[in-house]
């Protein structure tokens, strides 16, 4: 289904963690992508990074607005696909499934210590096998393969990447051939799990407020994002949702 020219599948947190482990059991590849306003709007601004995300294997409902515009356009079995809730039943599934975890980003090797013993502490059987937090200047050729060669050897069945949007799809897209895992873009999602940032109460998550908790606690970092995307997204949906209408009545 298209969101303002981004297509996002119709999903569930337990239809994507299926999907993910077939994936992963057959060793197909391929990676993971999780939609929220921002990358919907990078995906307008950025013609090769639209390609990107239609190069995915699947682009799932990660933001609640991207969520409501499903539900608006007609998708009453979609379902918000956070990635933190993801990411946690994939852990699940994979402690079950005997599958092994591969961890790329994060801030350093503290934020990344302190998340495996997290992940260990309610999934005590998870099978981490390679973790790397990459420096903040960009790899060079040799250090990039040997990271490549380090993922292949420990056999990692399902990597979580975290390095931010539009960062980190661009790695995925970029190593996807030469690597056998399966993908997935988690965002900031290590820096929640390792207890580094606060949560959004429930309740402003489930009103689409969670943008707003993050940017009142990262207002330098955020504020710029936000404003530029935000406003545009939803004249963009407006008029694709006031569209939609107009279809719909006229029979089309």
């Amino acid at each position: 289904m298209a969101i303002v020219d981004c297509q996002v599948q119709i999903s569930s947190v337990p239809q994507a963690v299926a999907a993910v482990v077939q994936r992963a059991q057959q060793r197909q590849g391929g990676y993971i992508c999780l939609a929220n306003v921002h990358m919907c709007m990078e995906a307008i601004d950025d013609p090769t990074f639209s390609r990107v995300l239609k190069q995915a294997a699947l682009v799932l409902a990660d933001g609640r607005p991207v969520f409501w515009a499903q539900r608006l356009l007609g998708a009453t079995q979609a379902k918000q696909v956070r990635g933190l809730d993801l990411v946690m039943a994939l852990c699940l599934s994979m402690q079950q499934q005997g599958l092994r975890l591969g961890i790329y980003g994060g801030q350093d090797d503290a934020v990344l210590a302190q998340l495996k013993v997290r992940l260990l502490r309610q999934f005590p059987e998870l099978q981490i096998v390679y973790a790397y937090p990459p420096p903040f200047r960009p790899l060079t050729a040799a250090e990039d393969q040997q990271q490549v060669a380090l993922i292949e050897d420990a056999r990692v069945d399902i990597l979580l990447v975290g390095l931010g949007c539009p960062k980190q799809e661009w790695w995925m897209a970029a190593h996807q051939s030469q690597l056998s895992a399966v993908m997935l873009g988690v965002g900031a999602a290590f820096d929640f799990i390792a207890g580094r940032k606060a949560h959004a109460p429930r309740l402003m998550q489930l009103l689409g407020l969670e943008w707003l908790f993050r940017l009142l606690h990262e207002p330098r970092r955020l504020s710029g994002r936000y404003l530029k995307h935000n406003p545009r997204f939803i004249l963009r949906f407006g008029v694709q949702y006031f569209r939609s209408i107009i279809s719909r009545l006229s029979g089309n």
